[in-house]
């Protein structure tokens, strides 16, 4: 449980609970810091005494409890004392104490942290260079903070002009945001942010594509400019694509543009400036995700409208709204705060309620299943990622444990047994593990404390250590410390390392290993390439790895054109991808390699024989092309000839070979173009959440944290023991 809090860490207007005030009646706004946090994945809450406890997804340590685990139930966050304020990122957190620090802790490839730095850190660190600082807001890669003379600072990511320092540099240090003063609080988006000025102004700043800066264009903004018709404004709030402000007065006024419509009043056209919301008065406090939006009425009642796919709405239904809605089950409340799809509040009685997607136990109720009304905040744990090889599949759950299922021919189940298993088994031995890869027959497992684990065949030193034998249990990787994420290819394995290095073993015949040679390799040699590498994919013998400012690097294979160097020509060391930036997501499959961008295109380049590049011609492409029909999206995973995405509304889509049923979509004909896997929604925005390998089936990790598997299952790699080759199943044993 969270626990009880006291009662009024966030003041509201005295009056009768029924008292809505009308339009033109000044509603007492509070700005007190806030005492909670909803990130895309996890949760934040300061208890009475300072201290900061968080619950939820920790790939990137945004729990900043030193671990990577996951977590369902609200864990401390080591080392913070005298916290007012908190904020939550995409996968960062931050915490201002009361002596005017910022201190950040989780992901941190673009320098959101504000250490200098582009490491993630898995407990808190001070933000460089700031003080008196009284609040803070965090964007998807980025962070702000207010200070108490009025000046803006901002850190991290600035491909749009989020930080508001008149370029589209990226600083790991705090920087002013140009031309404010007398600011009193900011919020920070996917790619623009808001904020409010003593005078009752508001300025905007970042991406306009969609008039989310409400300046009456849809031009990007490198530094703030005035929200058009906002003179009396107390708080704001951002979603990806539009902007909400309440209004003295309590009445709220939204512009821009979202996919579902944020306006709270029905779906019209994009707006360039702000309008007001109809039926909304007596608001207090407003808050926002992606695709939901929330306002707290003076009676302490909570409303909601927008995307409602995984309950965010918190009314007891799935269905989405364009009007506000009641939140059931929370009256009372004094602070409410809006994540990916989930939801919090903190009612007067001291207790904290969530409701929304669960998907990495974001609600800290200690379950994962996703409720439709709000529950009180208290562990279950479950699925977290999972890695599909050519006939096995690994899923990694909260808790740290590793599970497998499938073909087991040379061990790589990792049960001790040569013997296949349809439904999935534990692999001994393995415990506090934050990621797992599957490679051809063999696997990995990446634990919290660094350490690199390896069984199944071996023929090729895949397993890194020091022999050809092939292990049916885990044996460490020796010389590998500082691990932070690991990849297995076709026969040979790779490992990134806190100072962004690469490490890698097994064969090298096409250059896979980036040292230079062509030599196989029984233990770790480093690749000879660029530094601070923030992520690595495998393929079958080519490898991608992005850095910290959004380039991808590529070596190895290159028959195809799958290095998109525009060559043919193998490399025996890394070599930049051309034409690519601000990546956040790479896959690469037998021939062909996908990226996706931080603005949700996917890019494709390497072989197109079936279609796997998602476009009508079989030509291979040896520089990257965009993917056509698709935006919006978070994720890929990439199989020997066919393509998988992850849309940021959950969706699944799929393309390329189906003789076997892989793309999910209830058929065996190939497509060259993008369709939707069928029955899924709420799939998880991650890359290590959907993988797939060779041509054979798909795994996806839902929402409720259940894998789901489709395509061939000859030997038992669906994990369900008995349905048909084509169907899209739940892998029982792990529900």
């Amino acid at each position: 449980m969270w626990g009880v809090w006291l009662v009024g860490v966030c003041g509201l207007a005295a009056g009768a609970p029924d008292a809505f005030a009308s339009s033109g009646a000044e509603v007492k706004v509070a700005r007190a810091p806030s005492r909670l946090a909803a990130g895309e994945r996890h949760s934040l809450a300061v208890r009475p005494d300072g201290t900061v406890w968080a619950s939820g997804n920790n790939d990137s340590g945004q729990l900043g409890n030193g671990s990577s685990l996951s977590s369902t139930a609200p864990v401390q966050v080591d080392g913070l004392r005298d916290v007012v304020s908190v904020a939550a990122g995409a996968n960062h957190s931050l915490a201002v104490r009361a002596d005017g620090t910022v201190w950040a802790w989780g992901g941190n490839a673009h320098g959101q942290l504000g250490d200098g730095s582009t490491f993630s850190r898995l407990v808190p660190i001070q933000v460089l260079g700031l003080s008196e600082v009284v609040s803070v807001s965090a964007g998807a890669s980025y962070s702000l903070a207010v200070r108490t003379n009025g000046t803006v600072w901002a850190w991290g990511s600035n491909a749009f002009g989020q930080l508001g320092d008149g370029t589209g540099l990226s600083h790991p240090e705090p920087v002013q945001v140009t031309g404010l003063s007398g600011a009193t609080s900011v919020a920070a988006g996917f790619s623009h942010a808001l904020a409010v000025c003593s005078d009752g102004t508001v300025w905007a700043w970042g991406s306009n594509t969609f008039g989310q800066l409400g300046d009456g264009t849809t031009t990007t903004r490198f530094a703030p400019v005035q929200v058009s018709g906002i003179s009396q404004g107390v708080a704001v709030a951002v979603g990806s694509k539009y902007s909400l402000a309440l209004h003295s007065d309590g009445t709220v006024w939204t512009w821009g543009m979202s996919n579902i419509n944020l306006m709270g009043d029905g779906p019209p056209p994009q707006r360039l400036m702000p309008e007001q919301a109809p039926g909304l008065t007596g608001v207090t406090s407003v808050a926002s995700g992606p695709s939901h939006a929330l306002a707290m009425r003076l009676d302490g009642s909570l409303w909601a409208w927008g995307e409602n796919t995984l309950g965010q709405l918190g009314d007891g239904t799935r269905l989405r709204s364009f009007r506000p809605v009641v939140v059931k089950a929370v009256h009372g409340a004094l602070e409410v705060k809006a994540g990916f799809s989930h939801s919090l509040a903190l009612r007067s009685d001291g207790t904290v309620w969530a409701w929304g997607d669960n998907s990495h136990g974001q609600r800290g109720d200690g379950s994962t299943g996703n409720h439709l009304s709000p529950v009180p905040v208290s562990g279950l744990d479950t699925v977290v990622s999972v890695s599909a090889g050519y006939s096995h599949a690994l899923a990694l759950r909260s808790d740290g444990s590793v599970w497998a299922w499938g073909s087991n021919t040379d061990g790589q189940l990792g049960d001790g047994s040569g013997i296949h298993h349809a439904t999935p088994v534990q692999a001994v031995g393995l415990s506090q593990s934050v990621a797992v890869a599957a490679g051809y027959h063999h696997s990995l497992a990446l634990r919290s404390d660094g350490t690199v684990w390896a069984w199944g065949y071996n023929g090729a030193g895949q397993l890194g250590d020091g022999t050809i034998t092939h292990r049916r249990t885990p044996v460490q990787v020796p010389g590998l410390r500082g691990v932070v994420a690991v990849a297995a290819g076709f026969l040979y394995s790779l490992a990134v390392t806190s100072d962004g290095t690469v490490w890698a073993w097994g064969d090298n015949s096409a250059g896979q290993l980036g040292d230079g040679t062509t030599l196989r390799r029984l233990t770790p040699v480093q690749v000879d390439g660029p530094s601070r590498i923030s992520a690595v994919v495998a393929g079958y013998r080519h490898v991608l790895a992005v850095r910290s400012n959004g380039t991808v690097w590529a070596w190895g294979d290159n028959t195809h054109g799958q290095l998109g160097d525009g060559t043919n020509t193998h490399r025996r060391r890394p070599v930049q991808v051309l034409g690519l930036h601000s990546v956040e997501s790479v896959a690469g499959g037998t021939a062909h390699s996908l990226a996706v961008r931080a603005d949700g295109t996917v890019w494709s380049w390497g072989s197109n024989a079936e279609g796997q590049l998602g476009e009508e011609a079989a030509a291979a492409r040896q520089v990257p092309g965009q993917v056509q029909g698709l935006s919006g999206m978070t994720s890929v995973a990439a199989g020997s000839f066919h393509s998988l995405a992850v849309h940021g509304d959950g969706t699944a889509w799929a393309w390329g070979t189906n003789r076997r049923g892989q793309l999910g979509d209830g058929t065996a004909t190939s497509r060259w173009t993008p369709v939707q896997v069928e029955g899924l929604s709420g799939v998880a925005s991650m890359a290590s959440c959907i993988a797939a390998y060779v041509d054979v089936f798909s795994l996806a990790v839902a929402s409720d944290g259940t894998p789901w598997a489709w395509g061939a299952n000859l030997e038992g790699q669906l994990g369900d023991n008995v349905l048909p080759q084509y169907a899209t199943t739940a892998v029982p044993s792990l529900l």
